[in-house]
């Protein structure tokens, strides 16, 4: 019986059929973080686009905890009808698995529909911080070991790595302060709470514009359009070659027959040829890297490889 039900949604999804004939249930993405975070702006921009391109309703379903385990775990559960995506992200697909463990397979529980975006993160600290620029900054933390906290999206999140293989370069010596997303990490940040975080360009812009955070550096190797103004930490910091950014994607339970996941996969592909899906990612602080499932595999196979090797040279733990 279930597989003559994933059948039919798969004829449904895949055959180009009358709107009558798809699936009257809404569908749902999850996401992994809070509100506000730079997977949460890219899962609602891209459900908007896909209730418009299926013709049917795609509900942002937010499930936040634990470094985005909490969420994929749910959507590596899920039945794998078509009805659930994930708004997938580095941090708990191609990070969290290599440093502790978790409680689904990224490879066996879950397959590529399309990568999305990539987003570059931004050191900030306070504004009252008593360093002017990106070299100032390590030279204080590094004359202070102990002293000094960070706060991030998550133990094994994204930023944690990325503020992690930050603080091995420049030689920190720092406590960490882990939180459910990187929107309450922030806050307490701007607070004083603790002193710094390194965070996503779509979290950080908006505060670092009004005044509320400090931008040292952005985490790329080159200057960002999502960052202008914002130099590198490669240069700013004095760390060359420093090059670190985070994807964002969409992806379903594995077992999903393959005709929905082409049928998801080409409803993606014409949202992101749209202008306005582009400059709504843009305005959200994402850069635009689209890459379709065959591609998108074989680019998560290279993170996985690029992220063992970033953590083994600097030896990261989560303690």
């Amino acid at each position: 019986m279930k597989r003559f039900v994933l059948l039919t949604l798969a004829l449904a999804f895949a055959g180009a059929a009358a709107a009558q004939n798809y699936p009257t249930r809404p569908l749902r993405i999850v996401i992994p973080w809070p509100p506000g975070q730079a997977t949460d702006l890219m899962g609602r921009i891209i459900a908007q686009k896909l209730s418009e391109q299926l013709g049917q309703q795609v509900i942002a379903d937010n499930r936040p905890g634990a470094g985005g385990m909490i969420g994929t775990d749910v959507a590596a559960k899920a039945t794998p009808d078509g009805y659930t995506l994930l708004a997938a992200s580095s941090g708990p697909i191609s990070i969290n698995p290599l440093l502790q463990k978790v409680p689904f397979d990224p490879v066996r529980d879950l397959a590529p529909v399309a990568n999305v975006v990539r987003a570059p993160f931004i050191l900030v600290s306070h504004p009252k911080f008593p360093a002017a620029n990106a070299r100032e900054f390590v030279a204080h933390v590094k004359a202070n070991p102990g002293k000094f906290r960070f706060g991030s999206s998550g133990t094994g999140a994204t930023a944690h790595l990325f503020t992690e293989l930050f603080n091995s370069r420049a030689g920190l010596q720092v406590i960490h302060v882990p939180y459910k997303g990187s929107v309450p990490a922030l806050i307490d940040v701007m607070s004083a709470q603790v002193e710094y975080a390194v965070e996503t360009a779509a979290a950080t812009m908006a505060y670092i514009k009004a005044g509320r955070l400090r931008a040292y550096g952005v985490s790329t190797l080159n200057p960002s359009a999502v960052a202008p103004g914002i130099e590198p930490l490669a240069t700013a910091a004095n760390l060359p070659g420093f090059d670190v950014a985070a994807w964002i994607g969409i992806m379903v339970p594995s077992g999903t027959p393959k005709p929905i996941v082409n049928r998801l996969s080409a409803a993606v592909d014409k949202a992101m040829q749209s202008p306005d899906t582009g400059e709504k990612l843009s305005a959200s602080g994402l850069e635009l890297d689209y890459r379709r499932p065959d591609d998108f595999a074989r680019y998560l196979k290279e993170q996985r490889e690029r992220f063992a090797d970033i953590i083994k040279k600097n030896n990261i733990r989560i303690e």
